[in-house]
């Protein structure tokens, strides 16, 4: 009797176990996992997956955005596909990291019911991994790209800070994304600026357009605003100098600001100069919100005077305070709304360690770098994006160590230094700097000090971080001061620190000598780790203007920094120079750059030297609306069926 063959649904079982990808099958509204194939049990070895929810099983990804678009695919019907995504999973002995292609689509029962969900993945980490590697090694590309933007981005890096300062009782960081765009980079900056009494000002800019007329003018405001903050002015009488600049010099028109001045007891002081307010994100997980805006205006388009009225808010020790530039919110095909909804979701999942494992990371930086990944990989960016990031901290003690003069004191002296170190935030370069330099000071005590009588006394290490970001230290003994000897092979210890330290101070006195050290302290920006392959934004129709009337237009499609120029012409033409008045419906706008605001201002002025009106005119919600709103640009507003109020 021939054997029973099998069916067509065995066949298929058997097939789906042993293909070599990531199948998984959810079923119902709470996902329930009814399959997962042989791949990806390997994958998570040891774990129990059939029967449970996909947040259940995979509670380690839910910060990665997986789980929520399995949920949309099974509310929406729409499938998703991506290539080339991180993720990190908890496996036996550690964290693995992956990269995938993936397709997540609904299944249906034979009625065309969504049932579930059907998730198909290929483990690609090895060919990303094995390109990454390739690509850090090619200098030819690494040329070839620099030859695209060498000038504009060589003068970015200038006028930047390469890092932000490591201060006590706040927590910074800040991350900077060059726009997907030919020019090179733009004139988004940021700045920490330690000043008097312990406060500390945040800075977040964004000039109009991109190039090295946009870099340029964002060093000089920069160094404005530097200038008055370090001097100890409050945030208006710095942007009142830095809106006389931009009245002065035409590319700094209408670029925005916020900035805010943090004191040592939390008090927070802030200005948005038509600029996105920042987001405040609560210790422990407390919520988020956004401050109010103050109702600034760009720079150099309110009026003369510069009426730059301050808010103020409180930072509780946890709490987190983002400032960003619009690049972040202003991502193609999200609305703003939900962009922003977006962006202070992920921040607060980012903070709490959440999202991707990011071993080594503070909250900041995790914010600062999570944020901008998870955001942009699904929609790529058009603007340069920015993000500046502060979390009050309880004051670091100072460290003060009284150890024999001998040389077995050393080791004590170096574990408590490093200890220091870490917990004050120390970078490992900074650290080591440190370690020798002290090292070489306590051993030179140590010997010298006391004629080479080991032991008779004692060495003492104060060590402080002080409120403008620098080590001071002071190592003191209670011998005799010798003066270095030029042929001795030894006495090199003072050559050596005064190289590896910003500052050396050597005091002798009758009953002993005082060396001080003092050194900054400062972390990395770093670059968000993107994809290779982003998704590609989507299309904007091009800026079109249509006559409504002899006094009306109305504009639909994208204003960016390409049409900029043409939107202020034409209304320039419209209007006889602003000696008409004109009314500009921007109800269809489905884009309005900084460059389209800066025109936009521009023509509004002309109108106000004529004594006409140029009256604006968004539908309640629009994009054009809420970025209005956001420049403090005066308009109206209408409604999407009614048409203006």
């Amino acid at each position: 009797m021939d054997e029973e063959q099998p069916t067509a649904a065995e066949l298929v079982a058997s097939a789906t176990e042993q293909v070599p990808f990531i199948v998984i099958l959810c079923e119902g509204p709470d996902l329930r996992l009814v399959y997962v194939n042989a791949a990806t049990r390997a994958m998570v070895p040891g774990r129990e997956t059939v029967g449970l929810t996909l947040a259940e099983a995979f509670a380690d990804v839910a910060g990665q955005q997986w789980i929520d678009m399995y949920s949309g695919v099974y509310r929406t019907g729409t499938p998703i596909t991506g290539a080339e995504w991180r993720a990190t999973l908890a496996v036996p002995g550690g964290i693995h990291e992956i990269y995938a292609n993936f397709s997540i689509t609904p299944w249906r029962d034979a009625g065309g019911t969504i049932r579930g969900v059907i998730g198909a993945g290929f483990d690609v980490t090895a060919i990303v991994q094995a390109r990454l590697a390739a690509e850090s090694q090619a200098d030819q590309l690494r040329e070839r790209y620099e030859q695209t933007r060498d000038v504009v981005i060589a003068l970015q890096r200038e006028l930047l800070p390469a890092g932000v300062p490591v201060l006590p009782g706040l927590r910074v960081a800040a991350s900077y994304l060059l726009a997907n765009s030919a020019q090179g980079a733009g004139g988004d900056w940021f700045d920490v600026v330690p000043g008097p009494g312990g406060t500390v000002a945040l800075v977040v800019g964004d000039v109009v357009g991109h190039g090295v007329t946009a870099a340029g003018v964002m060093g000089q405001l920069r160094a404005v605003l530097c200038d008055r903050l370090d001097s100890g002015s409050d945030p208006a009488e710095a942007l009142r100098a830095a809106d006389r600049l931009a009245r002065r010099v035409g590319a700094a028109h209408a670029a925005t600001v916020c900035v805010a001045v943090l004191g040592p007891d939390g008090d927070v002081r802030y200005c948005t100069a038509g600029h996105p307010p920042p987001l405040l994100l609560a210790a422990g997980g407390g919520g988020t919100r956004y401050l109010p805006p103050t109702g600034a205006t760009p720079l150099g388009t309110g009026p003369a005077t510069g009426a730059f009225e301050l808010r103020a808010a409180r930072l509780e020790v946890g709490d987190m305070l983002l400032l960003y530039t619009d690049g972040i919110l202003e991502r193609p095909g999200v609305d703003l709304a939900d962009s922003r909804d977006e962006l202070a979701r992920v921040a607060a999942t980012a903070a709490a360690g959440k999202a991707l494992h990011s071993p080594g990371e503070t909250p900041v930086e995790r914010v600062c770098g999570q944020s901008v990944e998870l955001l942009v990989r699904a929609t790529g960016h058009r603007d340069d994006i920015t993000l500046l990031a502060a979390q009050r901290s309880e004051p670091l003690a100072g460290l003060d160590l009284s150890l024999p003069a001998e040389l077995t004191s050393l080791r004590a002296a170096r574990l408590a230094l490093a200890d220091w170190l870490t917990r004050a935030g120390a970078t490992s370069d900074d650290a080591f700097t440190l370690q020798h330099a002290l090292g070489e000071l306590l051993t030179n005590a140590i010997e010298h000090a006391f004629d080479g009588e080991l032991g008779r006394d004692d060495v003492r290490l104060r060590v402080r971080l002080t409120a403008a970001g620098e080590v001071d230290a002071e190592i003191t003994d209670h011998g005799t001061w010798r003066e270095p000897a030029r042929q001795s092979i030894r006495g090199r210890g003072l050559a050596l620190t005064s190289q590896l330290v910003g500052d050396l101070t050597v005091t002798p006195g009758p009953t002993g000598t005082v060396a001080t050290v003092r050194h900054p302290l400062c972390r990395p920006v770093r670059s968000p780790v993107l994809s290779d392959h982003p998704r590609p934004p989507a299309p904007d129709e091009p800026l079109a203007l249509t006559e409504e009337g002899a006094d009306r237009l109305a504009a639909t499609g994208a204003i960016d920094a390409a049409d900029a120029a043409h939107l202020r012409q034409e209304l320039l033409r419209r209007g006889r120079g602003g000696n008409l008045p004109l009314t500009v419906d921007l109800s269809g706008v489905t884009h309005l750059a900084s460059a389209g605001v800066s025109a936009l201002h521009h023509v509004a002025e002309q109108h106000r030297k004529q004594g006409t009106t140029l009256d604006l005119v968004a539908a309640d919600g629009s994009p054009a609306q809420q970025v209005l709103a956001l420049v403090a640009l005066p308009h109206r507003t209408a409604d999407p069926v009614k048409g203006p109020a």
